[in-house]
């Protein structure tokens, strides 16, 4: 059965880095090169002449920054999906994957790619473009602090709300979610996820874990330097002996 072809568009300032990502989507005969742009500007009007499914976006680029064409499609209902293109750079990086965002590193790897371009895909399939909108305004618009968290799982991206988490648990690649209704996974280290979330409201207790600070109700000694947070919400937490002594304090509050 022959599928219909699923568009994309290159929007990079340098033309090997085009001539790269082309010619490695050659291997994905189901997509089809809209346009091709060296700038923002160009960017927009290839936008304007034709609906495309996917952006690839490089960043640093010297005119405009990409990073504004994606705020400006965060605003949009059902923006296309968006890949970013970028130079190794740690923050932003930790930005994309606590968004739940794709992102391809300079110099381009073609197995990297064909993960990034089957993502895109099962989105596409599952008809998600406007809960990747929500995802992509959150991070080109939302404040320094996380209100919602985009959540991908196969094909479909789901929010979940800051203010309805009552711990996260780091398990293996992946962060558990605890809310009052389940406990979804997010593909982010916890530490990554900790940078987003107001210190104000959570609380780091172990290399594991870190909780909502109403949530602490009461804490035990179990060994040596080993310690249970009990929580209103019933879970107990573990605590390590590096953060004992903010867990007191928040208790004596």
């Amino acid at each position: 059965m022959q599928h219909s072809p699923i568009h994309y568009a290159i929007v990079d300032d340098e033309e090997p880095g085009r001539n790269n990502l082309r010619l490695a989507m050659a291997a994905h005969p189901d997509w089809q090169l809209a346009f091709e742009a060296d700038s923002t500007a160009h960017a927009r009007a290839g936008l304007a002449r034709c609906r495309i499914d996917l952006l690839f976006l490089d960043i640093q680029m010297p005119r405009e920054s990409g990073l504004l064409l994606a705020r400006e499609l965060g605003r949009l209902a059902e923006p296309p999906l968006v890949v970013f293109v970028t130079a190794h750079n740690t923050y932003a990086i930790d930005a994309f994957e606590v968004h739940a965002l794709d992102y391809l590193l300079k110099p381009l790897d073609d197995a990297r790619l064909a993960q990034a371009v089957e993502r895109a895909a099962l989105l596409l399939a599952g008809r998600q473009r406007g809960a990747y909108g929500r995802a992509l305004h959150a991070y080109a618009e939302g404040p320094a602090y996380l209100a919602q968290i985009s959540v991908r799982s196969v094909g479909r991206i789901d929010q979940v709300r800051v203010a309805d988490i009552l711990w996260c648990e780091a398990q293996g690649n992946y962060v558990a979610l605890h809310t009052a209704t389940g406990s979804p996974l997010h593909r982010v280290a916890l530490s990554r996820l900790e940078e987003h979330l107001d210190s104000a409201q959570f609380l780091r207790v172990h290399r594991g874990a870190i909780v909502r600070r109403e949530q602490a109700a009461g804490l035990s000694v179990v060994g040596d330097g080993s310690y249970l947070l009990r929580l209103r919400c019933g879970a107990e937490v573990p605590v390590s002996e590096r953060y004992a002594g903010a867990v007191r304090e928040l208790l004596r509050g």
